[in-house]
């Protein structure tokens, strides 16, 4: 990990100074060019001359800019980096100027102010430097400044995006892993009460509990299901209750064929049917009915699960463990963009999820 940042760290450095040499050549050129004139007017040296020396010039406010953003490490509280590099631009331009006029000048001759010509030649670059240098090197900054706010910016925004993700998928996993210790125990209190009575059927239920069981749990633990899953964990559990209270459930299924790639949370339809058993078929001493809808109307996905058994009171205290954990995962996942309801009937209750239809 180290080595690719270190990796990307270099070829970001090479590319910035890249664009920087770029854009001093491209200025020196430009600066050049504005200078022909009064350089044949007032100077002997060819154009080739002040072509070259304008790019050096350029080249050693480049440098000077580079040197001093990164030399000296510690500076003053009241010094400003920005302020240093701007200056030390400032300083190059008549400095650079005198070292190329010394290097490109015969040996023995006259010091440049003794001829016109020369000195022409110096204060011409020296105030075109002064002149763009600075407010050039100036210019970099707020723009490096401005490009690394809205890094900084955007950083931020990754980073308060991850942490947000991270919350919610821990705050998913801790309710799955409500979710399915809940339906375990509330499946294995059913079994345990078929035994205590003496069913002749017991064993034959408690294997078909082995084998849903055995099918069922990994599909618990899956982040993401569909309602043709859930149908599947849907079916067995109710062949089971009705297995243990055959005179007492009766059940129906209307599923859209279009919903069955619907995504949902895991054990959703589950969630909704243990709790009509539970809630509404068992307290009841005549039993009930089950009947469970669902639908895709174009973009949402509707599922219906309605009982004829004792109730289930329309509060949140009274939701009990599953639904209430049904509708923060919903929330989770969803938003506001799903929607668990309760709606009672004169002779029914019905528990109703609207949600997106994500495939």
């Amino acid at each position: 990990m180290s080595e690719l940042s270190t990796a990307a760290r270099s070829a970001g450095i090479v590319a910035k100074t890249s664009r920087r040499v770029v854009v001093a050549l491209t200025i020196s050129i430009g600066v050049g060019l504005l200078l022909i004139i009064p350089w044949r007017n007032h100077a002997a040296a060819p154009l080739s001359s002040l072509f070259l020396r304008s790019v050096i010039l350029g080249l050693s406010a480049t440098t000077a800019f580079a040197l001093f953003e990164v030399w000296p490490r510690g500076l003053p509280r009241w010094l400003q980096r920005w302020v240093l590099q701007v200056v030390a631009v400032g300083v190059f331009m008549p400095a650079t100027t005198l070292l190329i006029d010394i290097v490109l000048t015969p040996a023995g001759a006259p010091p440049f102010w003794a001829q016109q010509n020369r000195t022409n030649q110096f204060l011409m670059l020296t105030y075109a430097g002064l002149l763009v240098a600075p407010w050039t090197a100036l210019a970099a900054i707020v723009r490096e400044k401005e490009a690394f706010a809205r890094d900084q910016k955007l950083a931020f925004a990754l980073e308060r995006s991850e942490l947000e993700r991270q919350a919610l998928d821990a705050r998913l996993h801790l309710l799955q892993a409500q979710v399915a210790p809940h339906f375990l125990f509330n499946t294995l209190a059913n079994i345990q009460a078929l035994v205590d009575a003496g069913s002749p059927n017991a064993s034959i239920v408690l294997r078909s509990l082995t084998a849903y069981l055995r099918a069922a749990v990994p599909l618990l633990y899956e982040p993401v299901a569909t309602i043709e899953r859930e149908l599947q964990l849907v079916q067995p559990y109710l062949e089971l209750m009705q297995m243990r209270m055959p005179d007492r459930l009766q059940y129906a299924m209307h599923v859209d064929p279009s919903a069955l790639k619907v995504r949902c949370p895991p054990t959703t339809l589950l969630t909704l049917v243990e709790n009509a058993v539970r809630h509404g078929i068992d307290p009841s001493e005549e039993g009930g009915r089950i009947d469970i809808h669902i639908e895709r109307l174009e973009d949402r996905c509707v599922v219906r699960v309605t009982d004829t058994g004792a109730g289930l009171q329309k509060s949140d205290s009274g939701l009990g463990t599953g639904l209430t954990t049904l509708r923060e995962r919903l929330h989770l996942i969803f938003g506001d963009a799903a929607h668990l309801r309760l709606i009672s009937g004169p002779r029914s209750i019905s528990v109703e999820v609207d949600m997106p239809a994500q495939t």
